[in-house]
Order: C-alpha cells, then structure tokens, then sequence
C-alpha cells in the first residue's frame, strides 16, 4: 500500500517506530504485563500535560473527551460560557446545549483569537458561569488563544476553565497546573503521533468535586469509574490495548526529545511555512503572527484556482495531503498540518510539489521563492 505524506491537522504522520510498537501481540488488558505498561503511561501523561493531576485515556476521538468534559459536570439549566473562534469551538456550544445547559458566547472572526478584554468586560457583566470553555489552537483556521491571557481571567471569575487542547499538546505549551486551568483534553492522531483511537483528558480536583455533585453523569466516560480504576492502573472498560503500546513508546520519545524543544520545532517550522507562503504572495487565514497556533497553517488558493483542484494534484502526483476547509471555508482554503512527525525535508519537499503544482495551474510567481524562503527560514 503507497505510504502518503500526510501534512494535515490530523491524522498526522506515524514513524514506524511507533507502527512496530502497535503492530505488537497484544496482551490481555487485565493481566499484570499490561497493568505495568499502563502505569508507566500515566506517569508519563502527567508530564504531557504539566500537570500532577489525574489524566484520563479513553477510546474515542477528541471529540470524545469534549463530551466527557461537559457530560460529567454540567446539570439542566447550568450557565456555560463558549470562546469560539471557529468550528471546533462551536463544538463545545452543541454539547453544551444537548446537555441542557444555558450558554453564552463570545465569538471573533474567523483567523482572530478572543481579545483577552472583551473576556473581561463580558464577565464584569454577566459572571458567574459554571464553566467557560475555550479551544487552544482552532483546528479550523489555525488561530491560537492566548492561554496565559485568558486563563487568569476565567480563575478569577470562579468558573471551571476548560482547555480543548486537541491540536496543542505536544505543539504548543499548555502548563495545566500553572495556569490554573481545570480540565484540558487532547487526541491521539495529533501531537502524540499515533493512529485515531485515543482521547486524553486531564481534570483538577475541583473539576472532580463538581462531577460529584453531577445529576446525570455519562456513563461510558464518567469520571468516577475512571478514577477508581486509574487507582489500580486499570481501566473500567476494555482499552485500545495496541495503541496504548505505540502511546507507551511515544511518550518515552517524547519525555527524551524534551517537551521545550518540540514545542520550538513546531513554532520554528510554522513560522518558517508561513514565510514561504507569503513568499509565494499567497493570503493566509489568520494574517498576523502573533494570532497563530503552531499545528497547522491555513490559506487561500489563489484566484481562480479551486482548493479542491488543488490538493487532488498534490495527492494524486505527489502523494501529500492536505486538508479542506470546513463549513462557510469548504473548498475556499487549504489546510497544512506542521503538527506531529514531520520533519524540514518534508516541508521542502510539500512547498517544492505546491510550487510545482501552482505553475501547472497557471499561478504566476518568481521561481522556486518559495523553497529558497523555507530554507532561509529553517537555517
């Protein structure tokens, strides 16, 4: 089967190191092999999210965690208040209602983060919420919030602050415990490396103490069963045996890479893709720099050229793909992914096959600008 270069926000790239590790027999998931790996694992989620926390792995996608989120706090008629900023942040707005909660929101253009400010004047006028949700990097668009900003805020109205790291972790620092930050969740398929198939979520004591006084707790992901079987380092429903053993790796290359250093690799890699695609005189959704996450880099094609156009040739002739946009962005940008295992020689490799691509399509610009800009940019 032909291996793609997957440069998308996710699924992201799995080294083969970490598909061997996978690809293991697997063990009974009771049995005290199993048990040993488990607890390793947890120890070592811990230091993913800094935090000294429980972290909780459940078999889902990252949407899965969101639910868990909400599911085990929130009660009937409870005020929530959502940060959104684009699509994945609207998501924690539909939880919320079908949980039957009142929500607020405050919104900002899309390719724009929350102004810090407009935060607070909301809060000086309609504090107190139960919980305010907020997503760290907006898969969408690649806008960044701000947690250092925001945060504070939040703790200080007396909310529950709760973090959708999704496409963070690992990329982008997000120090739970400094920040007073409650509850915060990710996925598998991003930063971590891995297939889909796990969903993390962290949660302060406070965050438990609400769950207890939740009315009606989901079932499959509730926090009790979780907590009570993370004190044996079971589980309290089957896991996902196999791609606990690539996470179990995956960590151990994680903690010896250092979290600090890939956190600057992925800024340097964004930033250095960002000015090759300025280079290229092509329009980026979120303009600013300091507006930016570093996962993943959306754009507009140029005009007359479709995206949908676009990324077939890129996958088709090259073997890379990239992402569509999503809802009102459908077919109207590219998303490039930066997040996970990819590496300088495969961001050249992707702006050598757009340069090429967009020639085809009859896009007029100084040859191989883009290359040379990449790798100015990359030392």
């Amino acid at each position: 089967m032909k291996k793609n270069l997957l440069m998308m926000p996710g699924p992201t790239p799995v080294p083969n190191f970490l598909l061997k590790e996978i690809a293991k027999n697997p063990l009974p998931h009771r049995s005290t092999e199993f048990i040993v790996i488990l607890k390793k694992v947890h120890e070592d989620l811990k230091y993913v999210f800094q935090t000294q926390n429980d972290v909780f792995i459940y078999v889902s996608s990252g949407t899965g965690a969101m639910c868990a989120a909400l599911e085990n706090i929130l009660n009937p008629k409870d005020r929530v208040l959502c940060l959104v900023m684009g699509s994945f942040s609207q998501r924690w707005v539909d939880i919320a209602k079908m949980r039957g909660a009142q929500v607020d929101i405050i919104s900002c253009p899309l390719g724009k983060s929350i102004n810090p400010a407009v935060l607070q004047e909301h809060l000086n006028k309609n504090a107190p919420y139960k919980i305010i949700t907020l997503t760290h990097n907006e898969t969408s668009t690649g806008a960044a919030n701000n947690l250092q900003a925001l945060c504070p805020i939040i703790k200080e109205s007396g909310a529950l602050c709760v973090v959708d790291g999704i496409s963070s972790i690992c990329a982008m620092p997000c120090k739970m415990d400094e920040l007073g930050i409650d509850i915060v969740i990710s996925g598998s398929q991003k930063g971590f490396m891995l297939p889909t198939g796990l969903s993390f979520l962290a949660l302060s004591q406070k965050a438990f103490q609400m769950h207890q006084k939740c009315i009606y707790p989901s079932f499959y992901f509730n926090f009790s069963l979780y907590k009570d079987a993370l004190k044996k380092y079971s589980t309290p429903f089957t896991p996902s045996t196999n791609l606990i053993f690539g996470l179990h790796y995956a960590l151990q290359f994680i903690k010896q890479k250092k979290l600090e250093t890939l956190h600057i690799e992925h800024k340097e890699r964004t930033l250095a893709l960002r000015k090759s695609l300025r280079a290229l005189g092509l329009d980026l959704v979120v303009p600013d720099d300091e507006d930016t996450g570093y996962a993943v880099t959306a754009v507009f094609p140029p005009k007359n050229i479709q995206a949908n156009i676009l990324r077939e040739i890129l996958k088709n002739k090259y073997g890379i793909l990239i992402a569509d946009g999503q809802k009102e962005l459908k077919n109207k940008i590219i998303r490039i992914g930066t997040l996970g295992y990819i590496r300088n020689k495969d961001l050249i490799f992707f702006i050598q096959a757009l340069e090429d691509t967009l020639h085809q399509l009859g896009y007029k610009f100084k040859s191989n600008i883009g290359v040379k800009t990449l790798k100015k940019a990359l030392g």
